[in-house]
């Protein structure tokens, strides 16, 4: 990727999936299939799974921030790469679960905690979107000067995302329908 008409239609392409995958999430998220009319038997095991896929994202970014750090860049594309597999895992196995089963209420003591966590978490997950997908586009076309620079900031806010899904489920777990 070497030209400015390449790099234009991937940052279109980019700011495109940015909007979509957040609008996407939303009207699915108000979608339940079993109130729907359709047999489906809610993915109620999901949660957990999903919740260890940050976490394993959250230790996919420090290591490849060590990685690159002591000079290894494939290890550090490949630990990238995982990561981001991870979480688009992670974003499937949510959306399943949200469209086959009720949303869970947090009732707990320490929702002055909780909510703001969560909320957080929303509105980073979104701006996290096109931050990774720039970062990456970056290193794909050897800017890596520009990819270093964006990463400095991506890197904190998607790991920031990452643990604070683990703790927000951690959090909710024990109100989970059985």
């Amino acid at each position: 990727m070497s030209t400015n008409t390449e790099k234009t239609k991937y940052n279109k392409l980019i700011i495109a999936v940015s909007i979509i995958i957040p609008i996407a999430v939303a009207l699915l998220f108000g979608v339940n299939l079993q109130k729907m009319g359709f047999d489906v038997k809610p993915l109620s095991f999901l949660p957990p799974i999903y919740a260890t896929i940050n976490g394993l994202t959250a230790v996919l970014l420090i290591l490849a921030v060590v990685s690159i750090k002591n000079g290894k860049r494939t290890m550090h594309e490949r630990l990238m790469k995982g990561a981001i597999f991870c979480s688009l895992l992670f974003l499937l196995m949510y959306i399943s679960y949200h469209i086959t089963s009720d949303s869970t209420v947090y009732e707990g003591n320490y929702g002055f905690i909780y909510y703001p966590l969560l909320i957080s978490h929303i509105i980073l997950s979104i701006i996290i979107i096109p931050l990774v997908l720039f970062t990456y586009v970056r290193a794909l076309a050897k800017q890596f000067d520009q990819h270093k620079k964006l990463a400095k900031i991506t890197f904190p806010i998607w790991l920031y995302v990452a643990v604070t899904g683990v703790v927000v489920y951690l959090m909710i777990a024990p109100y989970y329908a059985n």
